[in-house]
C-alpha cells in the first residue's frame, strides 16, 4: 500500500489508501457510549502531562512508549535484496524457472543456462526495480513527515523539534492550517470557549469542519507559562484503529484542592493527519505517537483479490505443464528405445567415455529427462507475467485520463486504487449499490413538515451554506401556536450544527444580514435548521454551553445545553437535554419513525404516521420529532448515570447505550419532517444500461422501505409491470408465528418463480425476460431471520430458498440494512454456484464492508466522506460514470488481456513444437533446433512489444458504440474468451502452424544443396529458417487480429520484424568476426578421434541432425556458452542468398496464416451480403450459467455480434 505526503505552507497531508470499516458520523460524537465502572484497568495506559510528576516527593519514572516515527516503507537498504527475492520466488512461475536454471547449471543439459537465466533475471530485475521505486517513494514520504518541525512546550518555553522526536506526554502547540503531528488530547485554544475547528480530509475525505472541545478545566490555560504549570494525568485505552472511538479520563491536580476527574471522548481527541482550521493555535498533550496513532493503525493492506483471468492462466499453465512433462517423458522413453540398437547407442565414430559407461542407467534416464525438460521449458511463458503486469499497470491510466469521467463540480476524475482487476470490470454479473449519495445526490432539500398531523410545506435547499426558497410557506391547516413553536424550537435545538463566520461570496442571493454559515457533517441537519428558519426560528449558535435562537418575534432565546445523546446507527436517533431560562428541563429527540414510534404515546402516532408514510412513498427522507419534560429529580438521576458512564474506561459504549435507552422513553410525539434527496443525473439511464448488459442490480440501503421503493421506481430499477414480492416485517408480522409465516411466503414465492416457470429452452440470455418480471423487497429484520435462524426452527434451508428466489428476480431491494448485512448479502451471492462476478458501489463508511467483500469495489467520491473511495478498487465521481467504466473500459480490458494470454500460449507452442519434432530426426540427442541467442530473445525482444501494444490500444469495437449498445457487453461475459473451447482453438492453431514450420522446411531440405554451386546447408540453417518463419508468422498473426491501428502498432509490429532481421545479420556476421580467434579451439574439440573419418564427420555435423543420426559431439557443442561458438557464422546471410529459401519462407508464412486469412475473407463476404440468421460460429457465442443449464445469446445479441464481429477463438 502506498502513502503520499504533500507539504504545503508548512503543513503536510498524509494519505492512506485503505482503512478499516468506519462509522458514519464523526462530528460532535462526544459523550462516547461506553460506560461506567472502575473495576478493571486492563488494556489502559497512563500519561503524565508535560512529564510533570503528580507529587514532588515521588520519583518520576518515564513510561516507555514508541517514538513518533512513521514507517510505511516495506524494505530497508539492508534487507531489500533478500526480502524482495524471497517474495518474488514465492510466485510459482518464478520458482519454476529458478529450478530450471539451476538444473541447467548443475546437470549437463543441451542449452546454456543463459537461455533461461537471462529471461528470469529480466523478470526479477524489472519487478524489483518497480517495487524498490515504490518503496523509495514511501521512504521519502515518511521522511517528510518525520523531519517536519513542531513546537513543544518545555519549561514554559517553546522548543522546536523534529516531529519524530515527540514523546507521549509532551505538550505540543499547533497553529492554524498546520497538521497535528500525533494524536493529542485537546487542552486549550486561542478561542475563549475552548473550541477548535478541524478538517479530516486526509483521514476520511470529509472537507467540512468538525468542532472539538478542550477539557473544561484547562480551557483558560492559553499561554506557554500557564499550560506548562498544569499537573495532570490521563488514563485512556490502549491504541486501537477506530477513528471515531476514544475512551479516557483526565485527572487534574491542584495545589489546594482535591483532584478533579473529567471524562474524555472522541470530541477531545485531535487525530494525527487532521488539520487545524479557523483557530489561531491550540495546545494538546500527546497520547498516541508514531505507529500507535489511529491513522497509522489504519495503515493496512486490503485482502488480495484475484481476477478470473488469473485463475484461467493458472489452469492453462497446468495444461501446458502436463504437455511439457509428456514431451519430456516421450522423448526420454524413445531415446532409450532408439538406443537399444547397439549401433545407435554407441557408433564407432562417437564412443562413450568411461564415466558414461559406469553411470547407472536410472540416473542417466533421470538426467536425460531433466535435459528434455530444459530443452522444452520455453513452452511455459515466463515473460507473460511481466507483460500482464505492465498491461494492467499502464492500462489503468486510461481510466484516470478519461475526460468523460471527470467531474467539474469536485474537480476530480476517476481513480484507480488497484490495477489488478481491470479485466474484471468486463465480467460483472451482479451490481450491489447503496442508495443515499450513490443513486441520489445526498444534497438535502427541506420539503415539508407536519405538526400534530397538520401539513406545512415549503422548499428550502442548501446552497453553499445559505438558504433559498421558491416562495412563501404554504399551510394546510394549522396546529396550535404553542405546538408549532415547540416543534420549531426542537428543530433549532436538537442537532449538532455549528456556526462559522461566512466569507464574502459575490453574487450569492441569500439573507444580506447573515454573516455566518452552518457547519455539520450531516447535510440533512442543515436542511432542517434552514427549514425552521423559514418558519421564523433561527439558530444563532452555541456559546459557553448556551444555545441561542431567534424566535418569530425577533427575540433571542437562550437554552443551556446540558447533554447531547449522540446519533448512532443502532439507535437511529439523537437527543439533547436543555434548560430554559425559567429553569424548565426539556428533552428533544429526533430519529427514524421505527425508532421514535415505540417510545411515544401510542395515541399520538396515527395522525403523524399518515404523513410519514405518504412522504416515504414520494421518496422523501423522513424524521420524527418528540419531546418530554423532565423533573429535577429525573434529570439528576440521568446526569449522574451519564457522568458515571462517561468516566468509565471499560464497557463505556454498552452502559451509555443503556442510559440512553432509559432516558429516551415515554416521550410525546410533536411531528415529522420530510427532506428530499434528489436522484443523481443519469442514474436511471445507467441502471437501464446495466440491465440491458445482462447485469442484475440490487439496492442495499439503510433507508425506510417506502422511501427506497419510491427511489427504485424513479431510477427505473422497478418497472410499472414488475410484480413486487415482499419479505418485510409488514408481511411477515411481529407475532410469535413470524418464522412460520416467513416459511409460507418463501415457499409461495419459490413456487411462483422456480416451479411454475417452464425451463428456458429459447435463445434468451436472461431467463427473467421470458415472462413476468419480478422484484424482491426485503428488510434487515427479515434477513436476520433467514441468515440467522433460531436453533429450534426448521429453517435451515431458508437461505437456499431465499437465494434461489433472489437469483430469479430482475432486481432486489434490501432496506433497513446494517453495514454487516450488506456484506453478508454480497458474500451470499458471490459464493453461489458458478461464482458470479460481483460489484459493490457506495459512497459512505457504511458501504466499506460490502465494497471490500465484492470481487470489484467502486467508491463514489461523495459527501459522506472518502472512506468508501479509499477502500475501493476504483473510485468515480458519480454513479453515471459506472456505465462507461463497465461497458467500455471493462469490455476492452477483458478482450485485450484475454487475447494477450491466449496469444502467449499460442506463440510459445509454435516455438517449442518444432523443437520437439526435431528430436525424432536427431536420435533424441537433445540437440537444440534454435541457436541459444534465439532461445533467449524470442520472448524478450522479438515478440514482446507487438502484443503489449495490442493489449493497451486495441479497440475491436468503437468506445462510443460499446457505451451506446449495452448488449455488446454480454458477448464477452462469463469469461467467454478464456473458456476451454477458445483455448483449444488457439492450441490447435499453434500446433498446426508448428507442424507447417517444421515439415515445410524439412521437405525443403530433402535436397540439402540449395544453391547452384552445390553448397550444403546444415542444421543451424535449418533451425534458422524455421525460426524466421516462426517470428514472421506469429507477428503477422497479431497484425491480422488488430482492428484499431495507431502509429504505435505499426512501429512495434514492423519494427520488431526489422529488429529481428537486423539482429540476425549482426549476430551472424559481426560478432563472429570479433570472436574468430576461438574457431581453431572449437574445431579441435569437435573433431572425432579417428583422422580418417574427418570428412565423414563434417557431413555428419552439417546434415545428420536432419536425417536422423545422433552426434554426442554436437550435443556438447550446444552446451557450451553461445558466445564462444561460431556455429551461426554468416548463417542468416547465406540463407537469404538462396532465392528458393526466401521464396519457401514466404510460402510457409502464407500457408500458416491461410486459415486466418480465409476466416477474414468469409467474414467480410458475409458482412457484404448482409446475411442474417443464426450465428454459425459457436466460439462467438457467449454462454451464461443458469439453473436449467446453458442458454445461448438472444437474437438481439447475435445481430450485434454480426454487426461488430469479435472472433473469440
Amino acid at each position: 500500500m502506498n502513502s503520499t505526503v504533500h507539504s504545503e505552507a508548512g503543513s503536510y497531508e498524509y494519505k492512506y489508501s485503505t482503512f478499516f470499516e468506519l462509522k458514519a458520523n464523526f462530528s460532535l460524537s462526544w459523550l462516547p457510549r461506553q460506560c461506567a465502572g472502575e473495576e478493571k484497568r486492563v488494556g489502559t495506559r497512563t500519561v503524565v502531562v508535560g512529564h510533570r510528576p503528580v507529587s514532588e516527593t515521588d520519583a518520576y519514572v518515564a513510561q516507555k512508549f514508541c517514538d513518533n516515527r512513521i514507517v510505511s516503507s516495506k524494505y530497508t537498504l539492508w534487507n531489500f535484496l533478500p526480502k524482495n527475492l524471497f517474495e518474488q520466488f514465492r510466485r510459482i512461475a518464478n520458482f519454476y524457472f529458478l529450478i530450471i536454471f539451476l538444473v541447467q547449471v548443475i546437470v549437463d543439459t543441451p542449452t546454456s543456462p543463459v537461455t533461461s537465466g537471462l529471461p528470469l533475471f529480466f523478470v526479477i530485475t524489472v519487478t524489483a526495480i518497480k517495487q524498490g521505486y515504490e518503496d523509495w517513494l514511501r521512504h521519502r514520504a515518511d521522511n517528510e513527515v518525520n523531519k517536519s518541525n513542531v513546537f513543544i512546550v518545555e519549561n514554559a518555553k517553546q522548543v522546536q523539534k523534529e516531529s519524530e522526536k515527540i514523546k507521549v506526554g509532551d505538550i505540543v502547540e499547533v497553529k492554524a492550517d498546520e497538521t497535528f503531528p500525533c494524536d493529542l488530547i485537546f487542552l486549550a485554544s486561542s478561542s475563549i470557549d475552548g473550541t477548535c475547528y478541524v478538517t479530516t480530509a486526509s483521514l476520511d475525505g470529509e472537507s467540512n469542519f468538525k468542532t472539538h472541545y478542550a477539557v473544561r478545566d484547562t480551557t483558560v490555560l492559553c499561554t506557554d507559562e500557564a499550560i506548562d504549570a498544569l499537573t495532570a494525568t490521563i488514563e485512556c485505552e490502549q491504541p486501537q484503529p477506530d477513528l471515531y472511538k476514544f475512551v479516557g479520563r483526565i485527572i487534574i491536580y491542584g495545589s489546594n484542592q482535591e483532584p478533579i476527574a473529567r471524562s474524555l471522548g472522541p470530541e477531545n481527541l485531535l487525530l494525527k493527519g487532521a488539520t487545524l482550521k479557523n483557530t489561531k493555535k491550540i495546545y494538546g498533550v500527546a497520547v498516541y505517537t508514531g505507529m500507535e496513532t489511529k491513522m497509522a493503525l489504519n495503515y493496512q493492506g486490503k485482502s488480495q483479490k484475484r481476477s478470473a483471468v488469473e485463475k484461467s492462466i493458472n489452469a492453462f499453465l497446468i495444461v501446458y505443464l502436463c504437455i511439457l512433462l509428456s514431451k519430456a517423458t516421450v522423448c526420454t522413453t524413445l531415446k532409450y528405445v532408439w538406443q537399444s540398437n547397439p549401433f545407435n547407442d554407441e557408433p564407432w565414430y562417437n564412443e562413450k567415455t568411461k564415466k558414461e559407461r559406469e553411470t547407472f542407467k536410472v540416473l542417466r534416464m533421470f538426467t536425460d529427462f531433466l535435459s528434455f525438460m530444459v530443452l522444452f521449458n520455453f513452452i511455459i511463458p515466463v515473460s507473460m507475467y511481466v507483460t500482464v503486469e505492465m498491461q494492467k499497470f499502464l492500462g489503468s491510466f486510461f481510466i484516470s485520463w478519461d475526460k468523460e469521467m471527470y467531474d467539474e463540480e469536485i474537480k476530480e476524475g476517476a481513480l484507480v486504487n488497484t490495477s489488478d482487476l481491470n479485466e474484471e470490470l468486463g465480467q460483472v454479473e451482479y451490481v450491489f449499490t447503496d442508495k443515499t449519495g450513490t443513486l441520489t445526490e445526498n444534497s438535502m432539500e427541506f420539503i415539508e413538515c407536519c405538526i400534530d398531523g397538520h401539513k406545512y410545506k415549503d422548499c428550502i435547499s442548501e446552497v453553499d451554506g445559505f438558504s433559498q426558497t421558491d416562495g412563501p410557506p404554504k399551510y394546510y391547516g394549522k396546529a396550535e401556536k404553542s405546538r408549532e413553536e415547540l416543534f420549531l424550537r426542537a428543530l433549532c435545538l436538537c442537532h449538532t450544527v455549528q456556526i462559522k463566520e461566512a466569507d464574502q461570496v459575490d453574487g450569492l442571493i441569500g439573507h444580506p444580514e447573515r454573516k455566518y454559515t452552518y457547519i455539520s457533517s450531516s447535510p440533512d441537519e442543515i436542511a432542517l435548521v434552514k427549514g425552521a428558519e423559514k418558519y421564523g426560528f433561527t439558530f444563532l449558535g452555541l456559546e459557553n454551553d448556551f444555545m441561542k435562537i431567534r424566535n418569530q418575534t425577533n427575540e433571542t432565546e437562550m437554552y443551556q445545553l446540558l447533554h447531547v445523546l449522540n446519533f448512532d446507527p443502532v439507535r437511529r436517533r439523537m437527543s439533547v437535554i436543555v434548560r430554559t431560562t425559567t429553569g424548565k428541563l426539556l428533552l428533544f429527540c429526533k430519529g427514524a419513525d421505527s425508532s421514535i414510534f415505540p417510545r411515544v404515546q401510542q395515541e399520538e402516532i396515527q395522525q403523524t404516521k399518515v404523513h410519514v408514510d405518504r412522504n416515504a412513498m414520494d421518496g422523501y427522507r423522513t424524521l420524527c420529532v418528540a419531546f418530554k419534560e423532565l423533573t429535577q429529580k429525573e434529570y439528576d438521576k440521568i446526569d449522574r448515570q451519564l457522568n458515571e458512564a462517561k468516566m468509565a474506561l471499560q464497557d463505556r459504549e454498552e452502559k451509555m447505550a443503556k442510559v440512553f435507552e432509559d432516558t429516551e422513553a415515554d416521550m410525546h410525539l410533536i411531528g415529522a419532517t420530510a427532506v428530499e434527496d434528489r436522484l443523481q443525473e443519469q442514474s436511471a439511464e445507467t441502471i437501464e444500461a446495466l440491465h440491458a448488459a445482462g447485469m442484475k442490480v440490487w439496492v442495499l440501503t439503510g433507508d425506510k422501505m417506502e422511501t427506497a421503493k419510491s427511489t427504485c421506481y424513479a431510477c427505473r430499477l422497478f418497472q410499472t409491470s414488475t410484480e413486487l414480492l415482499e419479505l418485510t416485517a409488514k408481511t411477515v408480522g411481529e407475532s410469535e408465528r413470524k418464522e412460520d409465516r416467513l416459511h409460507e411466503l418463501l415457499m409461495e414465492y419459490h413456487k411462483k418463480l422456480i416451479q411454475d416457470i417452464p425451463k428456458n429452452r429459447g435463445g434468451l440470455k436472461r431467463s427473467w425476460t421470458l415472462s413476468q418480471e419480478y422484484g424482491l423487497i426485503i428488510d434487515g429484520s427479515t434477513l436476520s431471520l433467514i441468515l440467522n435462524p433460531s436453533q429450534d426452527s426448521s429453517s435451515s434451508n431458508y437461505k437456499n430458498i431465499f437465494l434461489q428466489i433472489c437469483l430469479k428476480c430482475t432486481a432486489v431491494l434490501c432496506c433497513r440494512m446494517a453495514p454487516l448485512q450488506k456484506a453478508q448479502i454480497v458474500r451470499m451471492v458471490k459464493n453461489t454456484k458458478g461464482s458470479p462476478i460481483t460489484l459493490s458501489i457506495g459512497d459512505g463508511a457504511n458501504d466499506v464492508s460490502m465494497i471490500l467483500e465484492a470481487h470489484v469495489g467502486i467508491g463514489i467520491k461523495g459527501k459522506e466522506g472518502r472512506q468508501a473511495s479509499r477502500n475501493s478498487d476504483y473510485a468515480v465521481p458519480k454513479f453515471k460514470h459506472l456505465r462507461k467504466l463497465l461497458l467500455a473500459h471493462g469490455h476492452l480490458y477483458y478482450v485485450r488481456i484475454a487475447h494477450l494470454v491466449q496469444y502467449f500460449f499460442y506463440k510459445n507452442l509454435c516455438f517449442i513444437l518444432p523443437q520437439f519434432l526435431y528430436q525424432f530426426f536427431c536420435g533424441f540427442s537433445q540437440q537444440p533446433l534454435y541457436d541459444a541467442a534465439y532461445l533467449t530473445m524470442y520472448n524478450i525482444c522479438f515478440t514482446s512489444l507487438p502484443i503489449l501494444a495490442y493489449s493497451l490500444l486495441e479497440q475491436h469495437i468503437n468506445i462510443d458504440t460499446l457505451t451506446s449498445d449495452p448488449q455488446l457487453y454480454m458477448k464477452v461475459s462469463d469469461n467467454a474468451m478464456l473458456q476451454w473451447k477458445p483455448f483449444l482453438y488457439w492450441t490447435f492453431l499453434g500446433a498446426f502452424e508448428g507442424l507447417v514450420f517444421f515439415f515445410g522446411v524439412y521437405f525443403l531440405f530433402q535436397n540439402s544443396s540449395l544453391e547452384d554451386n552445390g553448397k550444403v546447408f546444415g542444421n543451424w540453417t535449418f533451425g534458422t529458417i524455421v525460426f524466421t518463419v516462426l517470428v514472421f508468422t506469429v507477428t503477422l498473426k497479431l497484425a491480422l487480429d488488430t482492428r484499431f491501428w495507431t502509429w504505435m502498432n505499426h512501429f512495434v509490429i514492423w519494427g520488431s520484424l526489422a529488429f529481428y532481421v537486423f539482429f540476425s545479420f549482426f549476430w551472424g556476421g559481426v560478432i563472429w568476426q570479433v570472436n574468430n580467434l576461438s574457431f581453431s579451439d572449437s574445431s579441435k574439440i569437435q573433431t572425432p578421434p579417428h583422422p580418417e573419418m574427418k570428412q565423414l564427420w563434417k557431413m555428419q555435423n552439417t546434415s545428420c541432425k536432419v536425417t536422423g543420426q545422433s552426434s554426442r559431439t554436437s550435443t556438447v557443442e550446444g552446451r557450451r556458452p553461445f558466445l564462444k561458438q561460431q556455429r551461426m557464422y554468416f548463417v542468416f546471410a547465406h540463407m537469404l542468398t538462396s532465392v528458393s529459401t526466401w521464396l519457401a519462407i514466404i510460402l510457409l508464412i502464407f500457408i500458416s496464416l491461410f486459415p486466418e486469412i480465409l476466416l477474414i475473407v468469409l467474414k467480410n463476404i458475409k458482412e457484404k451480403n448482409h446475411q442474417t440468421g443464426p450465428f454459425d460460429l459457436p466460439m462467438l457465442v457467449s454462454y451464461r450459467r443458469i439453473e436449467n443449464g446453458y442458454v445461448k445469446t438472444e437474437d438481439a445479441v447475435t445481430n450485434l455480434a454480426e454487426r461488430y464481429p469479435l472472433r473469440i477463438l
